[in-house]
C-alpha cells in the first residue's frame, strides 16, 4: 500500500485534472479554455512522473503543453476566435439527459463492484521498460513503423495544404489591395 501523502498527491492532481477538464469545457472565451488544456497536461505529466515514467512526462510536456498549445493559441488568434459564439443548441436542454448518463455510469460501477466481491484486483508487475526512451524507440521503429511512417504522411499532407491555402489567401489579398492612382503630371 503506498503512503498516504502519494495517496493524497494522486487525488489532488486527479481532482486538478478533472477540474482542468471541466473548465475547458466550460469557459466561453476559447483563451482559457487552451490555458484549462495547458494545465490538465501538466497534471497528467505529472501523473507520469509519480508512476515512474520520467520520458513519458518529458515527451508528455513537451509535445502537447508545449507545440501542440502553442499551435492552438496561435490558429485561435490568427482566426480571431478569441470568444466563442453562441450555438443553435441549448446545453440547458441535455440537462436530463447527462443525469440520465450519470446514473447509468453509476450503476455500471456498483455492479461491477458487487460483482467482484469486494475482492482487490491483484496489481499486476510494474512493466521494467515503461516509459524507457530505448523500449519506446525499439517499439516506435520496429513494432509500429508503418502506422508511424502513415502518420508522418498525414502530416506532410497537412503542411503542404496549410501552405497551398494559405498561399492562395495572399494572393487573394494581393489581388484586392488598392492600387495607387497614377500621378498627372
Amino acid at each position: 500500500m503506498p503512503p498516504l501523502g502519494v495517496t493524497l498527491l494522486y487525488g489532488l492532481l486527479g481532482l486538478v485534472s478533472v477540474g482542468s477538464a471541466v473548465g475547458l469545457l466550460v469557459s466561453r472565451s476559447a483563451i482559457y479554455s487552451a490555458l484549462f488544456l495547458v494545465l490538465n497536461f501538466l497534471t497528467v505529466a505529472l501523473l507520469y512522473l509519480l508512476l515512474g515514467a520520467p520520458f513519458i512526462a518529458l515527451a508528455q510536456i513537451t509535445v502537447y503543453a508545449g507545440a501542440i498549445m502553442v499551435l492552438f493559441l496561435f490558429v485561435i488568434m490568427m482566426l480571431g476566435a478569441e470568444k466563442l459564439t453562441p450555438t443553435s443548441l441549448n446545453i440547458r436542454s441535455l440537462r436530463g439527459l447527462t443525469v440520465v448518463l450519470g446514473v447509468v455510469l453509476a450503476a455500471e460501477i456498483g455492479l461491477f463492484l458487487v460483482a467482484r466481491g469486494g475482492v482487490a484486483a491483484i496489481p499486476a508487475e510494474p512493466a521494467l521498460t515503461f516509459g524507457d526512451p530505448r523500449a519506446v524507440g525499439l517499439m516506435l521503429f520496429q513494432q509500429y513503423a508503418l502506422p508511424f511512417e502513415v502518420t508522418s504522411v498525414i502530416l506532410l499532407a497537412a503542411m503542404v495544404g496549410a501552405i497551398v491555402l494559405t498561399r492562395g489567401d495572399l494572393k487573394d489579398r494581393q489581388a484586392r489591395r488598392v492600387q495607387p492612382l497614377p500621378k498627372k503630371d
